[in-house]
């Protein structure tokens, strides 16, 4: 059973900050210590994400080279088909994959294609694989018709502290993302929240991050940790690579402060070595985006990842109860 003790929703910055800024050694063998406690201590769960839209998103992420604000050289294409969904769930569980996440570049789902989106989320079921979704803002309505098509999983980053996001992104409030994390826990969806380190911004955001992820009314079941891809085109084009010691720092203290929380280790991975990415498995990241591509940029290769698992020691499983140690 969960040990409601552990589980604190009252994180103060100066505490995060004590953790954080710990020698790293001691922070990673704290963060080991933990995961072992809660999780299975060499199982790491597969994902695979697809994007099911691309390009000429109204929002105005820095980030993002789907944004309809910049000139990336992105190829726009419309929403894929139900068959051409259904296919690459069925490779994507050929090669490990438990979960299946789409993916469509929205402000919010329209509502003509949002139809088409719910029946996607009823194929990726009848093929036994966890489904998950990120679509943008949902109202109420949405959330309770992705619960009844099967929705497993709905992915609404934070991105980064509150006090840093006005300078990434505009067109959309830090308020208006808790309000869509509100509505998909109250249709009862696991909630896949998380953020991006790299956009510039301090260490005293990455924390007020944390803290965020750490102070809502359920942690997120999953975090979501991004390295920045710089995109040319994007603002964010230039800015310098972040310190890998910085990373595995963010999924320690992330495994201290969320001990139920399954760490997910997504966009830039790629750029993270092969020790760096030990790391990050020791600190407590118990879960990988899987395949080729991740939205519209590289990821590691699946032969590369099964190696470097086998290498490790650690056993790929498909959905996250086979994981946890608390049932």
């Amino acid at each position: 059973m969960l040990n409601a003790e552990v589980v604190r929703h009252d994180w103060l910055q100066k505490e995060i900050k004590l953790l954080y800024e710990k020698p790293f050694n001691d922070l990673i063998y704290q963060a080991h210590s933990t995961h072992r406690q809660f999780f299975r201590s060499n199982a790491v769960q597969i994902s695979t994400l697809l994007n099911v839209k691309t390009g000429l998103c109204p929002e105005d992420c820095a980030y993002c080279p789907q944004s309809g604000h910049y000139t990336t050289g992105l190829k726009k294409e419309p929403l894929m088909s139900l068959k051409q969904v259904k296919i690459a769930a069925e490779k994507a569980k050929e090669q490990g994959a438990g979960r299946f996440c789409i993916a469509a570049a929205w402000r919010s789902p329209p509502k003509k294609e949002f139809t088409s989106v719910l029946a996607m989320v009823e194929a990726i079921k009848t093929l036994e694989l966890e489904a998950c979704a990120t679509l943008g803002m949902l109202t109420k309505e949405q959330a309770n018709q992705l619960a009844e098509a099967g929705l497993d999983y709905y992915n609404h980053n934070l991105d980064t502290s509150p006090e840093y996001y006005k300078t990434i992104i505009s067109t959309r409030t830090y308020e208006e993302r808790l309000e869509t994390l509100a509505q998909v826990r109250a249709a009862g969806i696991k909630v896949c929240c998380g953020g991006i380190i790299g956009m510039g911004e301090t260490r005293e955001d990455r924390i007020g991050l944390l803290r965020q992820l750490a102070n809502l009314p359920e942690h997120p079941k999953s975090v979501t940790l991004n390295k920045l891809i710089p995109i040319p085109g994007t603002p964010l084009a230039n800015k310098p690579a972040v310190d890998s010691f910085e990373f595995v720092r963010m999924v320690a203290v992330a495994r201290i402060i969320m001990p139920f929380s399954m760490l997910r280790l997504s966009a830039g991975r790629d750029s993270l070595s092969e020790e760096a990415q030990s790391l990050c498995f020791f600190a407590g990241a118990n879960s990988i985006h899987y395949g080729e591509k991740l939205l519209t940029t590289t990821n590691v290769a699946p032969d590369q990842d099964r190696l470097l698992l086998e290498r490790l020691g650690l056993i790929p499983v498909q959905v996250d109860t086979e994981l946890s140690l608390c049932h």
